[in-house]
């Protein structure tokens, strides 16, 4: 069953996945001589939370398909979304940068993702 409005985060998702793997193949194999090891390390933190976060977004918008309409999955979503930018971005710029002002971004990225896993707890507890 298709809902109305998934389509468009279908292909979010799809480009979360893709970016995530394309900075996870950069990391490994272009940056790994470039840069210090403990900025790999934040690199690499950065591509794993983005992975997750974009298999995540796919979770929310499978479920935004199947469930009626829901305000905490909608919330999910664009949380899920602002969380990879904000979180795993920051963490990308600031170790090829070495820019340190832009961890101070990090934090709001996790928690918009912290907040988009409470909302997709708050859809389910208000399941019947």
């Amino acid at each position: 069953m298709k809902k109305s409005g998934t389509n468009g985060w279908l292909v979010a998702t799809g480009i979360a996945g893709f970016t995530g793997v394309a900075m996870g193949a950069f990391g490994a194999h272009g940056l790994k001589a470039v840069i210090a090891p403990e900025m790999l390390a934040v690199y690499q933190t950065g591509v794993q939370y983005h992975v997750w976060h974009a298999l995540g977004l796919g979770l929310v918008t499978l479920l935004r398909r199947q469930a009626p309409p829901s305000r905490p999955l909608a919330w999910a979503a664009w949380l899920m979304l602002a969380g990879i930018v904000l979180f795993s971005g920051s963490l990308y710029l600031l170790a090829v940068s070495g820019i340190r002002w832009l961890g101070m971004i990090t934090p709001f990225g996790g928690m918009a993702f912290l907040a988009a896993w409470a909302c997709v707890s708050v859809h389910g507890w208000r399941q019947p």
